[in-house]
């Protein structure tokens, strides 16, 4: 679990510096999921509960990712889409390394013939994210910070591998600054500019964007 410890950078694995999650960030964490639960209760159960309801197996997608340091973590979403036969995941990592290596923003995948029934209004409403606050509760990801995607550290290039200074996130600066109308490296660069200048109220600024972006803008 993430310490309430100040920011202090230390070597980790493949030459990351690792930076210490600071107190007023991991206070914001416990605190923020503490007082929305209220709130994300009734949404997760009703999620949940619909995802039973309309498609056969579990509720909860489950799958490995990289986060802080460079280390493993298993991230928690809603299943929007029907269980495979085949993993999805080599597809999906093959589209990330396309992206990575593109010098525009890539269309995503098409999926719609595999969602389940009410699969891409959750997407849409980014329902599908919200368990991830039991990842921010086990201490592994946090609000804010560079959002985890399906590469393996050995697809990342050296100077890509800043974005593992710090926890991963809900939320971030990339998702708030056009997402995926941006190209692969002006992710990684945000993920930079957001690690370079982290402070309490930039990411209460990025929670109150985040808020805006996902009532407001078109959320793709």
């Amino acid at each position: 679990m993430a310490t309430l410890s100040t920011p202090m950078a230390a070597e980790c694995s493949l030459g990351i510096q690792c930076r210490a999650t600071p107190t007023w960030k991991r206070l914001l964490d416990l605190c923020g999921v503490v007082a929305l639960f209220p709130l994300l209760l009734p949404v997760l159960t009703t999620v949940a509960i619909y995802i039973k309801f309309v498609s056969r197996g579990p509720i909860f997608f489950v799958q490995s990712r990289v986060g802080f340091g460079g280390d493993r973590f298993r991230i928690y979403k809603f299943r929007t889409m029907h269980v495979p036969t085949v993993s999805r995941d080599e597809m999906h990592r093959k589209f990330v390394s396309q992206y990575a290596d593109a010098e525009s923003p890539l269309a995503k995948p098409k999926y719609e013939n595999e969602l389940i029934p009410g699969g891409n209004l959750i997407r849409k409403l980014s329902l599908d994210e919200l368990p991830q606050v039991f990842n921010v509760l086990i201490g592994n990801m946090c609000l804010v910070g560079p959002r985890p995607d399906v590469l393996m550290i050995e697809d990342y290039q050296p100077w890509q591998l800043r974005r593992f200074e710090v926890m991963p996130g809900m939320t971030g600066l990339w998702q708030v600054s056009g997402k995926n109308r941006l190209t692969f490296d002006q992710m990684i660069d945000l993920d930079i500019e957001y690690i370079e200048t982290r402070s309490l109220s930039n990411d209460l600024r990025i929670l109150a964007r985040t808020v805006y972006v996902l009532l407001f803008e078109h959320n793709e």
